[in-house]
């Protein structure tokens, strides 16, 4: 539950003190996964006695359901979280997006794409199929019309030491290629949301799922374009069903609303590689457990993959 201790709203990051967050998106219920993804990133910044921001990204309009929101926050205080400050919404940050977006165009960073997904899909190249080809980077062709935006990549490659998943790289103009900034519909793509967010609310690290692992290379360009700070990044492995796919509102997976609290907070310790004592999984409270994950949580306990399949 919120703390009711609201902080500075202030935009500049501190540069000592431990900032993490969670970010779920209003699209579903909160499922098995995403409380893997809310534990994992609030043991780290409790267990360093730092700050756990909760910011919702609804970022995508369509996508939001109506409802989901409250949904959320309330089994996130079922489940004895408790969030610093005031909870962050991207639908209220589209001037920060603007300002960001106008400083790449300033900077001749950006260019108009007139590329549906259906006259993309000819021209990739089947051996990197999500790199972007470069169709618009020197024009719009006669008799196209502008429909997004997209960031320019360059020869630069970007490396990071992921705290789970060891050393990335990747080459952006050759194994990214130019990305979307802002989408057809008008809306600013969540790569540059998150990108911004991230620098400016001061997240000084960044738990999450695995899936979100190639994501992290298209925000820390922007972060590098825009002279922002980049976090430090550690991608939880994600959890899969019997054939394979991740846990998602997509896969049906369960809402934990509809779960056991305390066992389910047991056992996402357990995937976690944090081993809790038998006895914590029968006799403990709530309180009682998260008193135990905080004290004894190591991030290097947890299993260095990118997916775990759930038995049963």
């Amino acid at each position: 539950m919120n703390n009711n201790n609201p902080r500075s709203s202030s935009l500049e990051p501190s540069p000592c003190h431990y900032k993490g967050r969670f970010a779920p998106s209003p699209s579903g219920a909160l499922h098995f996964g995403s409380l893997i993804a809310a534990t994992g990133s609030y043991l780290q910044a409790r267990q360093q006695q730092g700050e756990w921001l909760l910011r919702i990204d609804d970022i995508d309009p369509p996508r939001v359901v109506a409802g989901a929101t409250g949904q959320i926050l309330r089994h996130l205080e079922t489940y004895g979280f408790e969030w610093d400050g005031e909870v962050s919404y991207q639908s209220q940050h589209q001037a920060r997006y603007r300002d960001m977006l106008r400083q790449l165009r300033q900077q001749g960073l950006v260019y108009p794409c007139g590329c549906s997904r259906a006259s993309l899909a000819t021209h990739l190249d089947p051996a990197h199929p999500d790199v972007y080809p470069g169709i618009c980077r020197h024009g719009l062709a006669p008799g196209q019309t502008e429909r997004s935006l997209r960031v320019r990549t360059d020869n630069r490659v970007i490396q990071f030491q992921d705290r789970l998943q060891g050393p990335q790289q990747m080459a952006m103009e050759t194994e990214c290629g130019d990305f979307v900034v802002k989408r057809a519909d008008g809306l600013f793509a969540y790569q540059l949301a998150t990108a911004v967010d991230d620098a400016l609310q001061g997240i000084t690290e960044v738990v999450r799922g695995a899936d979100l692992l190639e994501s992290t290379y298209r925000q820390i360009h922007l972060q590098q374009l825009l002279s922002l700070p980049s976090p430090v990044y550690a991608h939880l492995p994600l959890a899969c069903n019997t054939l394979g796919e991740k846990l998602s509102k997509k896969t049906h997976a369960t809402a934990i609303e509809q779960l056991p609290v305390t066992e389910t907070l047991y056992q996402v310790l357990a995937f976690l590689g944090q081993n809790p004592p038998p006895d914590l999984r029968q006799d403990a409270t709530l309180q009682e457990l998260w008193q135990w994950a905080i004290q004894y949580w190591q991030l290097e306990r947890i299993p260095r993959c990118r997916q775990i399949t759930l038995e049963g």
